[in-house]
This record gives structure tokens, sequence and C-alpha cells, in this order.
């Protein structure tokens, strides 16, 4: 769990909401766990990034967006709200029923990105039986994964009480130098309870600040399905129990978000071929937790960003983040090395077992990501979310990703290595996404929150192709 600045104390109750990290920690114990220590450097860019929510009530566009949010997030609950998802809404409820539970250890549930064929070879080398039991892919993949889900979860799980309550865990406080961002902007903290009238401590509130859809919400659609292993579910025993208990875990960021990008965005990085159809299953993960009740736009939004942000530092070995110990995982030094490695132990498995190239595998696919355009219409859905600008004057501009944020290309680089840093950073700039959003305040954190990877992997696929294949 996370240390508080003063010593390592067990967390307090408050930490049940945060079964995630236990998965994800659990998942990653490879090794002994690390000297405790407090906020790290990585917390404190991602809780800066981040800090532009505390400041939404200061101005009429942050709190038009504070209370569009409210509005979005229980349309999507409730169906109110047409989404082009890639199922029938009742069938994506149920699959938001099963999204519920996180295969930390193995990344399974993101297979399904992979497509019916390649899709079913990964998961019967590395699925999960039970919520204990489970197989394991390559180590060179596990340790990828492992390495990668605690870094970007870590971040986000220091965003949850730090913008709640001002605190690390609910009670401890948070370092000085957490406390002068908040005091830098004039930010506040519980925002959404301040916002949607159900401030900590209210009944029926998270008594640590920032309460969920599920609490703030005029109501809440019930929705019953099979869990991740077949047994019966809803919506409700993932929120208030017995399954999981998110009533004193503050909403904002989204940690599944954070954890849902990171693992699928690295799978589409290994096999490039399927990368569009996974950044699609994250985005389709993220949303199924609005559909839940569990999080609002604004959480999946941030938690996208924290995972985009914190992966394209990985993969530039920024030293701040490759090579630095974890309490679970095994440290990767040269995460760029570490990648190539586990592309060629996944994509020799995956041949092998189709019996072609793993591109041809790729196409022979039957799973609800067999469509581009319904992939494109989806992910483009949950871009914004159809939430205001707040930052008009970077709305009106081109944001230029080589000089804000220049590692962002590696997102590229990484699945498509024909691609120069500096090109895969113009790709990323003529494809962005609208900007100016609550996030968007001209930050390089905020360049992320508006990347549209879907289009600049179309892009950047015809670009590798031209540079690599004679004509």
């Amino acid at each position: 769990m996370r240390a508080t600045p003063q010593h390592c104390k067990s967390a307090p109750r408050a930490m049940r909401g945060m079964s995630i990290l236990r998965a994800v920690l659990a998942a990653a114990s490879m090794v002994a766990p690390a000297p405790c220590l407090a906020q790290s450097a990585m917390n404190i860019t991602v809780l800066r990034g981040l800090s532009p929510i505390s400041v939404l009530p200061q101005t009429a566009a942050g709190r038009a967006a504070l209370a569009a949010n409210l509005k979005i997030t229980g349309a999507i609950q409730t169906g109110s709200l047409s989404q082009p998802t890639l199922l029938p809404f009742p069938d994506q409820e149920r699959q938001a029923v099963k999204d519920a539970f996180i295969t930390a250890r193995n990344a399974a549930e993101f297979a399904d990105g992979l497509g019916s064929t390649l899709g079913a070879l990964y998961q019967a080398k590395a699925h999960y039986t039970d919520a204990k039991t489970y197989t394991d892919m390559f180590p060179s993949v596990m340790t990828l994964l492992a390495y990668s889900a605690e870094t970007t979860f870590l971040d986000a799980n220091s965003a949850k009480y730090f913008f709640g309550n001002t605190t690390t865990n609910g009670k401890a406080p948070v370092s000085a130098a957490a406390l002068a961002i908040m005091a830098g902007i004039g930010g506040v903290s519980d925002v959404y309870g301040k916002a949607y009238g159900l401030p900590a401590g209210a009944v029926g509130a998270d008594p640590f600040g920032d309460s969920r859809p599920f609490q703030t919400e005029p109501s809440l659609k019930l929705i019953n399905g099979p869990d991740y292993f077949g047994k019966p579910a809803s919506n409700v025993m993932y929120l208030r129990g017995p399954a999981e208990t998110l009533t004193d875990s503050p909403a904002f960021p989204s940690g599944h978000s954070s954890y849902g990008y990171t693992e699928a965005l690295l799978l589409g990085i290994l096999v490039p071929a399927r990368y569009q159809q996974e950044i699609t299953r994250a985005a389709e993960f993220g949303n199924d937790r609005i559909i839940l009740g569990a999080h609002y736009a604004m959480d999946v939004l941030s938690g996208r960003t924290v995972a985009l942000y914190d992966l394209a530092h990985l993969l530039a070995n920024d030293p701040r983040y490759a090579g630095q110990p974890k309490k679970r995982s095994a440290v990767i030094s040269d995460y760029q090395t570490a990648v190539k490695t586990a592309r060629a132990d996944l994509v020799a498995f995956l041949q092998s077992g189709c019996g072609a190239t793993v591109a041809a595998c790729a196409a022979k696919d039957s799973s609800r990501f067999k469509n581009p355009s319904a992939n494109k219409a989806f992910y483009e859905s949950t871009q914004t979310y159809g939430l205001p600008v707040v930052y008009p004057d970077i709305a009106a501009k081109t944001e230029d990703v080589g000089r804000i944020a220049p590692e962002a290309g590696y997102l590229l680089t990484a699945a498509f290595p024909a691609l120069s840093l500096a090109a895969a950073d113009a790709v990323l700039t003529q494809t962005e996404g609208p900007g100016g959003g609550f996030l968007d305040n001209g930050s390089a954190f905020g360049v992320y929150s508006r990347l549209n990877l879907y289009d600049a992997v179309t892009k950047a696929m015809a670009m590798a192709s031209a540079i690599t294949v004679p004509r």
C-alpha cells in the first residue's frame, strides 16, 4: 500500500476500496518489497498534472464542466445517452460487470483485443481459473506488465486521497511538495462532493471526499450479469459489496482506467497489427466503469492520461521511471530492451500456435473488434465524452507534441520502429483530438489528454509500411 511520509503503517480501512492496487502488487510480487517511501517524484509530477481538477469551481467554464460531468455520467450509466458501444447496450452492461474483475497477473482480459484467433492462443496459456488461480505468460511479458502496471497505478492511486481530502491514504498528511501544488494554484479538495451536494462527512458520502457516481447520481441502474468467471453478480456487488466496497474510496482518478490502458497499450505495442483494437479495448474497459456507476467521465479521462503519460516516459527510458525500485515487481532498467524481448517471445509463441505470421493471424477475427469503423466510432466517442471546453485559448490552437511532450512519440515508435521520434511526434500533433479540456491547460501532462491514438496509429502504420516496403 501507499506509504505515509512519516513511516510505513498498515493502511487504514479506507484502502479497502483500492483492491485493484492489491491485485496489481500481488501479481507483481516476484521480488522482496522495496523499502517504504514517501510520495515519489513521479507521484508529485502526476499530482501536478491532475491538479486542474482542483480549480474547476473557480470559473464558470469549470463549473459547467463539472455539471456536465455529472449529467453525462448518469446518462451513460442509465443508458439514456446512446453510445456507439461495440455490443448492444444490455450486452455491454454485462461486459461491464465482467470487467470489474482485474486479471492483473497476466492481462488475460485484454487478450480480447488481439482478436478471436490470437486472443484464444494468448488465453490458452495465460488465464484465470478463479480469483486466486491463474497461469502466466512468458517471464519477459509478465515482468513488463507487472512493472508497468505498478508504475501507472501507484501514480493514479497517489491522487485519490490527495484530491479527496489532501492525505496519502485518507488520514496521513501528504508531503510539503504535494501541499505546495494545491496551494500554488488555489485549488480545493473534494471537488465532486462540494459540486454535487455530497461533501465528505455527509450522510451517504465517501468519508474521504470525491464521492462516486453511485453515491451522487439521482439514481443507479441495477445491472445483473455473470462475473468474469460466469457466476451470478451485479454492479451493486462491486460498488457496495460484498465483491468490492467503494463507499470509502474516492473517485478521482480511475485506477481501473489507468491499469486498463497500460496493459492494453502494451499488448498493442507487442502486437502492432492489433494496436488499434487494443486501444479500443482499453477505451471499452474504462467506459465500463461509467456503466457500472463506479466512475465519472472525468475519472476515466484522467486515468487514461496517467497511463499514456507514464507509459511514454517508460518507453523513453526516462531514468525517473525506468530503473526505479518497486514494492512488488522486478526492476526494469532498460525498458526499451524489455519491450523488444517481450515482443520476440510473444510473437514466436503466437506464430507457432497459429501456424502463420502474426499479421495473417491477426486478420482472422470474429470478435466484437472485427469492424474497424465501429472501433473508431466508439474510441472517438470516449475522447472527451462531450465535456465542454474549460481552456478556450488551448482549444483554439494545435499543440506541438514534439515541442511540449516529445517523449509521447515513443507510444508509436515502440510499435513502429521504422518511424523516427520526430516523425512520430508530428503524427501525434497532426491527429490530436479536441483541446482545452479540463486537464489540457497548456502543460505537457495536459497534452496527453488529447492524444488520439486511434487516428495516430492509422497514419503511423501507413508511414512505416511506406518506409519498410520497397516500391
